[in-house]
């Protein structure tokens, strides 16, 4: 594909506006369609990024025939209906992570994809941050291999609100969705399956009807470990952190930031085209329209972590 791909995005909330702003630097891509809940908000983004099209509705978008593909940055629970419905209208799809909140629906999805051939990846952006692929460039060269990750993603959210401090129209979910960015960012990293997973959480919010504290261990078949602690109870810094502790070093990853296990800086500036891991994201995605190829973070990459996070929900249902 040479011509300028044309894009719907779906979810013009806080996630959006960052996808928005990221492919505000990529050439040959145009938004040409932007899906929110509420109308007038709606409009309002679009006017400042000038998108023409605004609706309320997806499949407005979809009915467009100028749009090639679409990005989805709508609630967890739309994600897995909102892909199929685009591949099957044979739009190439990235959808924001989680690729759904159940592993009957991940494997839905994954089918669809592979029965239309469309480029369908999920946004596990951990792949694609500065300082975690300057840690991947070492291990694949095989000057690191990791031992351990241990891994704290904290957040203060007693209120059902977003990134921008508004009122979500849906709930947000610890393992399903936070918690998706370690998995796969562990078994990527320790280039190795996750062979076992144990998981326990904290008590369930009374409003919310979601576990605002859990903590997960893996392992994977090279017997690499990795610990991961959740929270949205933390009253103090947010954001996650990644502690890689490999036989040759250890690094620190806050984001697109990355420090030894002196709290020394690295310079990750010149490890890609630019240091926004959602924009270096669009970028694959673009990229692997472009050339017909599998994107990294394919939606058949990704599947086994939603298989761990299945496991891992029977095993909390239990306890």
């Amino acid at each position: 594909m040479t011509k300028t791909i044309k894009v719907a995005l779906a979810g013009a909330g806080a996630f959006g506006i960052k996808h928005l702003d990221g492919i505000k630097n990529i050439e040959g891509v145009e938004v040409v369609s932007l899906v929110g809940r509420r109308l007038d908000a709606t409009r309002d983004v679009a006017a400042k990024y000038g998108v023409a099209h605004v609706s309320t509705e997806l499949a407005d978008s979809l009915a467009l025939k100028e749009v090639d593909a679409v990005i989805l940055c709508t609630p967890t629970q739309m994600h897995a209906a909102q892909s199929i419905a685009c591949l099957k209208a044979g739009k190439h799809v990235q959808v924001e992570i989680p690729l759904a909140d159940s592993w009957r629906d991940a494997q839905a999805v994954n089918a669809v994809q592979r029965e239309t051939g469309r480029i369908a990846m999920c946004g596990h952006t951990r792949r694609f941050n500065p300082s975690h692929q300057w840690v991947h460039r070492k291990i694949v060269a095989g000057d690191l291999s990791i031992q351990q990750m241990d891994v704290q993603t904290f957040f203060f959210r007693r209120s059902n609100i977003n990134a921008l401090g508004q009122p979500r129209s849906w709930t947000d979910h610890l393992l399903w969705h936070h918690a998706a960015h370690t998995v796969d960012l562990f078994a990527y990293q320790a280039r190795s399956p996750i062979v076992k997973a144990n998981a326990i959480q904290g008590p369930i919010h009374p409003a919310l009807g979601i576990a605002m504290d859990m903590s997960i261990q893996l392992k994977a078949a090279n017997g690499a470990i990795c610990t991961l602690s959740l929270s949205f109870n933390n009253d103090g810094p947010l954001g996650t952190v990644f502690r890689y502790i490999g036989d040759t070093g250890t690094y620190i990853a806050r984001y697109d930031d990355l420090f030894n296990g002196k709290d020394e800086k690295i310079d990750v500036s010149k490890v890609d085209v630019s240091m926004n891991g959602i924009e270096l994201q669009d970028r694959e995605f673009f990229a692997a329209i472009r050339e017909g190829r599998e994107p990294n973070g394919s939606l058949a990459q990704v599947l086994p972590c939603y298989q761990v996070l299945h496991g891992l929900e029977q095993q909390l249902a239990v306890g």
